[in-house]
């Protein structure tokens, strides 16, 4: 079954849905009325890439040159990482890094590179362990099979942190730059502020509840559950309020329905903490879901890497690739989204089809606050043409998941 799935050629899940070159089209034609034409735009690399074992340090090497080097930015700087490394299952014969993490070579190949363009520290970041003491981002790496000692010497200063907690340092308030849609403010570990160049490395793949995460979804991690607690409760869902000297949402009273909430918060964390560099690994990745754990979700292979400055515009192109309209509304794939009867949002915004729930459209709002185009029409796009790249996402999931045993 495996490598039945993915021998079917892009023309064939073109040909099979319709879906992809509509949506592409859309994408070109539609205005969409929360454009921003002030949102910036920067060039946005893609590459095909058929495996984690090809030269990913050229192949990258080759990326940042096309959207105007990164040389000058990180030379003799401190470089942080975030990388994205949710849950912990697997899917049977894969790795974590092979579907819903982002891949040890790609991290691996990214950190020599900036190694090779003369960093002077990098540090690679995540939320791993909770609120556990002494916890160590290194072990949930050995957890997934990574070789630590590896990425340590793939530059001349390698360090990693948990972000989930501050290893006994004060918090660092950041304040949402743009107007903030929820929360004005945020504490995040020292490390996001210790840093002269910041870099998303995130997995191209689809969400339950966000229908794609990419790498503005994968900023939802740096909140620190020391402070945040399970995140669920507090920002999906507004359950419950941050605690005493946590900066608190604007209003308690506005729609607690995760799919209106999410999407601005994840806008709000950005324009806080803003991304310099936005990569996003989609080589092999997860349909369905974000992760081994979500009904229905599969691994695919879309062969597909994604790197721009602008994190609104990089997303924009990548979920073209996946061949998704960027400007999609919440009612259109991948927003709408299976849930059951039983879980279709609150009355303002129920759905017509009570077995879906919606999901707001995160690039469209982080593009109405000034942080960038979700239009392709502003966006140059080098590389490999996103037509060329494309792997529709939505046409294997509705043609090909239903054939398989579960």
């Amino acid at each position: 079954m495996r490598d039945a799935q993915h021998n079917l050629s892009r023309r064939h899940w073109l040909t099979a849905s319709g879906l992809a070159a509509g949506a592409f089209a859309a994408a070109r034609a539609q205005s969409g009325p929360q454009r921003a034409s002030s949102a910036p735009a920067a060039p946005v690399s893609v590459a095909k890439v058929a495996s984690y074992d090809e030269d990913l340090v050229a192949q990258f090497r080759k990326m940042f040159d096309q959207i105007g080097g990164i040389g000058g930015r990180v030379r003799g700087k401190t470089v942080a990482v975030k990388l994205n490394l949710t849950g912990g299952n697997r899917f049977e014969g894969y790795t974590p890094g092979d579907t819903h993490w982002v891949h040890p070579k790609v991290v691996g190949a990214v950190t020599a590179v900036l190694g090779q363009l003369g960093a002077r520290r990098i540090r690679i970041l995540e939320s791993a362990h909770g609120r556990r003491a002494n916890a160590k981002l290194e072990d949930k790496l050995l957890s997934g099979g990574w070789d630590v000692a590896a990425l340590q010497n793939a530059a001349p200063l390698v360090e990693f942190e948990d972000t989930d907690s501050n290893q006994g340092k004060p918090y660092v308030t950041f304040k949402v730059a743009n107007k903030p849609y929820i929360f004005p403010a945020f504490n995040l570990n020292h490390s996001y502020q210790d840093c002269d160049y910041f870099i998303s490395l995130g997995k191209m793949k689809n969400h339950e509840e966000m229908g794609v995460t990419m790498s503005i979804k994968n900023m939802f991690g740096v909140t620190p559950t020391a402070l945040y607690g399970g995140r669920e409760p507090m920002f999906h869902y507004g359950k419950v309020q941050a605690p005493s000297g946590v900066p608190a949402e604007l209003d308690p009273q506005s729609n607690r329905y995760e799919g209106w909430r999410l999407p601005r918060i994840l806008v709000d964390i950005v324009g806080a903490r803003p991304i310099d560099l936005a990569i996003l690994d989609g080589i092999i990745s997860t349909v369905g879901g974000e992760g081994p754990w979500v009904l229905g979700a599969r691994p695919i292979k879309p062969g597909i890497l994604v790197v721009g400055h602008n994190c609104v515009n990089t997303d924009a192109v990548a979920m073209a690739t996946m061949g998704y309209n960027p400007r999609a509304g919440r009612h259109e794939a991948p927003y709408r989204l299976y849930k059951g009867p039983k879980d279709h949002p609150p009355e303002q915004l129920k759905p017509v089809d009570e077995t879906f729930q919606y999901a707001d459209n995160m690039m469209l709002l982080a593009e109405a606050v000034g942080i960038g185009s979700a239009d392709l029409h502003q966006i140059d796009v080098r590389g490999t043409p996103i037509q060329d790249a494309m792997f529709d996402f939505e046409a294997f999931w509705k043609n090909q998941m239903p054939k398989e045993k579960s």
